[in-house]
């Protein structure tokens, strides 16, 4: 039988083991398919802009089912704030654009929606770079330079407008979790 003392050693050994290999696993886990490229706020006549670009690598089982048929929704959210030290942080605006991706296939088409504006493009590659990036995108009118603004921003794969049989498999698989969040600091 092994002493108190060793056996003490040997867990917190495998403890600090196991929160290394999660720390590790955890960056991976989060932004799984999605990099974020530029991420970006400007002032143009008051008004603040939000401009980004992400490269999305779709898992192969995504554009598997993209190429059947199921359409693909994207998100981007932001959300600015001012700090107040007094109370918790005041919403100053809160957007949110979504991109429709699908595939025609008795075209060969792919089809990008954004509002009511549609677009066809003849491959995955081009109809990607549309969807995953949006530039002069204006998020408030603030007429005065004011600090103390920070923006918070994600970047996702919406499962939630996926047909509704497709939904319920989706809970253990990690293919379908695209995204990634940011939070910077707005210049003044």
């Amino acid at each position: 039988m092994l002493a108190y003392g060793v056996r003490h050693h040997i867990l917190q050994g495998l403890t600090v083991l196991l929160v290394l290999l999660a720390a590790l696993w955890a960056p991976a886990a989060q932004a799984q398919g999605v990099e974020l490229v530029s991420l970006r706020t400007s002032r143009v006549d008051g008004a603040i802009n939000l401009d980004f670009a992400a490269r999305v690598t779709l898992p192969k089982g995504v554009e598997d089912a993209l190429r059947r048929g199921v359409p693909l929704y994207f998100v981007a959210e932001a959300q600015l704030y001012r700090n107040r030290w007094y109370w918790r942080d005041e919403r100053v605006a809160r957007l949110s654009r979504s991109w429709r991706l699908a595939f025609q296939p008795l075209t060969g088409v792919w089809r990008v929606s954004l509002g009511g504006l549609s677009q066809s493009f003849p491959s995955l590659n081009e109809a990607m770079s549309v969807v995953s990036r949006s530039g002069g995108w204006k998020l408030v009118d603030l007429p005065q330079a004011d600090s103390g603004l920070y923006l918070e921003f994600s970047y996702r794969l919406d499962t939630s407008q996926l047909p509704g049989p497709m939904q319920f498999g989706l809970g253990g698989q990690g293919d379908w979790t695209l995204g990634i969040e940011r939070t910077i600091k707005v210049e003044p």
